[in-house]
């Protein structure tokens, strides 16, 4: 039915395991599109053609490497249009959100244009008489990412980019729900003049994952997606003997202090909760609400969520789009019901939201829930769905410590007028990314992105500096050129600088 998306291998589609899965459009339910799947044989021959590709890609010079990338950064801007489209149309987020995404991606690939200045090794000269030391940076080989839904352009160019800059065939495991994008996005790789095999794409689920994870012939493995998972990804990648970057769930937390401007606290909180239905690992699905602004700014949330409009991402009209299948939106109302029944205050509530013309949408409205103790789970797991808790507490020291007793660690904002708050805030919370009176404190492209606690496992953070450094190993070099007539007594004594 619809469209077949297949495998990107060597430059051509590829035919997988025989199996495949329908791929769903989130507004109408129904589908659109054919997804085969591969399995352990798709993924090592993926990487059989990857390593040989591999092998004549590092030796290529950087200049030819990152003309190719600047060739890839025109297309993508190019196209922009057309990949938003097939965003939309397999994860339901609006066009411009979409487009968003994809200009957020492009920051990395722009950041991979200049690879060259941090691929610069380090020189001393005369470290001992005659001889110099210098450092150098290499590439791993053949490097896998796995990737989540939410961002199917952004995320893998978190990655794809800087792996390929510096020297690595990448092989990429998109989701199953929104496959399409990755296909496209090779194509225009091969376009730019990326050799074959540089880049390349498999799909699948559970099987695919591990075998990735697994093959002795993939060096590193980057994921992005909930904790459970990312957990699996790092302990079996890394008792494979791989680099790995995990990077998990989150349920991040704005605190609103007394001395903030509450509307523009509200406006902002309720862009980081409701957009693209919540669903980011940089949402807000938490605001904690700090003395006796409370009440005000649930007046001002509330005002918020009731303005939205929600429906089909390709409606200019639409601020909110459905989530991506219907056991999200199960997911949503569940955990709202839950809240209810322990007590909650539902100060808006999105269950029963119907779409005219798109009754079989994945559709649920922006939801609004305060008076939950600190232990239900409606505020203490990811929601991933447009479901906003607002707690309460008396000051400053009681939000720090309510963030901080969360197990997640990805992101946090602070509203405030005092810079006094906001300088404690960045420096006594315990989360890897911070916005003060920015909700969605995101890192541009040439700074890294990671969180701390339950947000990720492995040693590196994304794209960026950090980036490269996971995707390169770093060899030390000790040189001598000595005379041909030059004469020296050998010792067994480990070498001085002398």
């Amino acid at each position: 039915m619809g469209y077949e998306i297949t495998h990107w291998i060597d430059g051509q589609e590829v035919a997988g395991s025989g199996a495949t899965q329908p791929i769903m459009d989130p507004a109408t339910g129904a589908q659109v599109g054919t997804l085969h799947l591969g399995d352990a044989g798709t993924v090592d021959r993926a990487v059989q053609v990857a390593a040989a590709a591999q092998k004549e890609w590092a030796k290529v010079s950087l200049a030819r490497r990152t003309q190719i990338l600047y060739r890839m950064r025109q297309l993508m801007i190019e196209h922009t249009d057309e990949i938003a489209a097939v965003i939309t149309r397999e994860h339901g987020k609006t066009l411009a959100d979409a487009a968003g995404e994809i200009a957020r991606g492009l920051e990395t690939l722009e950041f991979a244009t200049s690879i060259t200045q941090d691929l610069k090794g380090g020189f001393s000269q005369n470290i001992s008489t005659g001889v110099d030391g210098h450092t150098l940076r290499q590439p791993l080989g053949v490097v896998a990412g796995i990737t989540p839904f939410n961002f199917p352009v952004m995320v893998p160019f978190w990655m794809h980019p800087i792996a390929i800059a510096t020297g690595n065939a990448f092989v990429l495991k998109p989701s199953e729900r929104d496959p399409s994008a990755s296909n496209l996005v090779a194509r225009l790789y091969q376009e730019a003049g990326l050799p074959d095999g540089v880049f390349q794409v498999v799909h699948g689920g559970k099987e695919v994952v591990d075998a990735l994870c697994t093959h002795d012939g993939v060096a590193a493995v980057s994921f992005v997606g909930s904790t459970p998972i990312a957990k699996h990804v790092h302990s079996v990648a890394s008792a494979s003997g791989k680099r790995v970057q995990a990077l998990g769930g989150a349920n991040n937390h704005a605190v609103v202090m007394p001395d903030a401007n509450i509307e523009f606290a509200a406006a902002q909180i309720a862009s980081g909760a409701f957009g693209s239905a919540g669903e980011r690992c940089m949402a807000v699905p938490v605001a904690v609400t700090v003395g006796d602004v409370h009440e005000e700014f649930l007046a001002a949330i509330r005002a918020e969520a009731e303005k939205l409009i929600v429906g089909p991402g390709n409606d200019p009209a639409t601020d909110m789009p459905p989530v991506i299948t219907p056991d999200a939106k199960a997911r949503v109302i569940r955990m709202t019901d839950e809240a209810e029944a322990a007590g909650g205050t539902i100060v808006v509530d999105g269950r029963g939201l119907v779409v005219e013309g798109h009754e079989n949408g994945n559709f649920v409205g922006p939801t609004v829930i305060t008076g939950l103790a600190a232990d239900h789970p409606t505020y203490t797991d990811e929601v991933f769905g447009p479901l906003l808790v607002v707690m309460h507490v008396n000051n400053f020291d009681e939000a720090v410590e309510l963030v901080n007793s969360s197990p997640f660690g990805n992101g946090t904002a602070i509203f405030t007028d005092s810079g006094h708050y906001a300088r404690r805030y960045q420096d006594e919370i315990q989360v890897g990314m911070i916005g003060i009176n920015v909700p969605i404190p995101t890192p541009v492209g040439y700074y890294s992105f990671g969180g701390w606690k339950d947000s990720l496992f492995g040693e590196h953070h994304a794209h960026g500096p950090e980036g490269v450094s996971f995707y390169t190993r770093q060899k030390a070099v000790t040189t001598r050129w000595p005379a041909q007539n030059e004469s020296v007594e050998s010792s067994m004594s480990f070498p001085t600088h002398d």
